[in-house]
C-alpha cells in the first residue's frame, strides 16, 4: 500500500504503545522505516512488546516508562528523548475508559480518566510543542486518537467523552496557533476496533457482544487494526502535509447509521422484501 520507506528517519512517540491500537500503529510505523518509541506505565509490557515488534519488523524501537497523568514525568520523558534526538511525531494514544452509571462514579474514577486522556494528551503535546518551537523545528506532527463520543457524546462513558472532546478542541485550536510554526495537528476517530482490554469491558456478552454491535454498522463488520494503522501512517507522513486540524472518522459508517433515524431505521436496514411489501401503500 505504501512505499517501504514512507516514514524513514521519522522519530515517533506513541503513548500507550504497548497494547491495543497503540501497538498496532507502532508496528506499522516500524514497517515503514520509522524509529518508534512506545511509552506507558507498565514497563514489563512495553519491554515484551518492543521485543516482539523488533523481531517481526527488524525496526528500531525504544521503550520508556511514563505515567502521562504526571506533568513532571512527561517533562522528564521528553528530556530523555531529546538527549538522543528530537521527536518528529507525537501520537497521543494513551486512554482510559469506565463503563458505568455516571451518578455512581467516584471522583477518583473521573479524575483517572481525565488524567490519562485529557491531561496526559495536553502535557505531552505542550511538552513536545514547546521544544519544537524553541528550537525552530518545523514539519512536526501531533496526532491524537479520539472516540466517536468526542463528536456525539455518549452515555455511561461520560468522563471519556468529556476528555476526548477536550483533545479534539486542542487539535483544532493548535492547528491554527501552531500551523504557522510548522507544526500540524490531526486526529483519528475510530469506531469499533476490538482490543483485548477495552473490548471485554465495553462489549461484554451482557450487551450482546459482537453480533449486536455489527448490526449497528452499515458495513456489517468491525474494524481491523491494519486499517487504522494504515490511516495513521498516512496522516503522519509527509504525503498528508496539508491536512491540519481535521479529525478523520473510521467507523464503517456507524455514526451515520445512528444519525439516520436511530434504532427504528437500523432495524429497517435488515428488513426482507416481504416486510417492505407489508407496509407498501396498496393501489386504489
Amino acid at each position: 500500500m505504501f512505499q517501504p520507506d514512507l516514514l524513514a528517519n521519522k522519530r515517533i512517540l506513541v503513548t500507550g504503545g504497548g497494547t491495543g491500537l497503540g501497538r498496532s500503529m507502532a508496528q506499522r510505523f516500524l514497517e515503514l522505516g520509522a524509529n518508534v518509541v512506545i511509552c506507558g506505565r507498565r514497563e514489563a509490557v512495553l519491554k515484551q512488546t518492543a521485543e516482539e515488534l523488533a523481531q517481526q519488523t527488524k525496526g528500531e524501537i525504544e521503550t520508556i516508562g511514563c505515567d502521562v497523568r504526571v506533568a513532571d514525568a512527561v517533562e522528564a520523558m521528553m528530556d530523555r528523548l531529546w538527549q538522543k534526538r528530537p521527536l518528529d511525531i507525537l501520537v497521543n494514544n494513551a486512554a482510559g475508559q469506565i463503563l458505568a452509571q455516571t451518578h455512581r462514579l467516584s471522583t477518583r474514577a473521573i479524575d483517572s480518566v481525565l488524567g490519562i486522556v485529557l491531561h496526559g494528551s495536553a502535557y505531552c503535546t505542550v511538552a513536545a510543542g514547546r521544544r519544537w518551537i524553541e528550537q525552530g523545528l518545523r514539519d512536526r506532527v501531533v496526532m491524537s486518537i479520539l472516540t466517536v463520543s468526542s463528536l456525539t457524546g455518549a452515555p455511561f462513558t461520560v468522563p471519556s467523552a468529556m476528555a476526548k472532546a477536550g483533545v479534539l478542541a486542542m487539535t483544532k485550536s493548535l492547528a491554527v496557533e501552531w500551523g504557522p510554526k510548522g507544526i500540524r495537528t490531526c486526529a483519528i476517530v475510530p469506531g469499533p476496533f476490538p482490543t483485548e482490554g477495552a473490548w471485554s469491558r465495553l462489549m461484554p456478552a451482557e450487551r450482546g457482544g459482537n453480533e449486536a454491535l455489527v448490526k449497528t454498522i452499515p458495513l456489517r463488520r468491525v474494524g481491523q487494526h491494519a486499517e487504522l494503522a494504515n490511516l495513521a501512517a498516512y496522516l503522519v507522513s509527509d504525503g498528508a502535509a496539508f491536512i491540519n486540524g481535521d479529525a478523520i472518522v473510521i467507523d464503517g459508517g456507524k455514526m451515520l447509521q445512528s444519525a439516520g433515524g436511530g434504532a427504528s431505521t437500523q432495524a429497517m436496514i435488515d428488513w426482507t422484501d416481504e416486510q417492505w411489501a407489508a407496509i407498501r401503500p396498496k393501489r386504489q
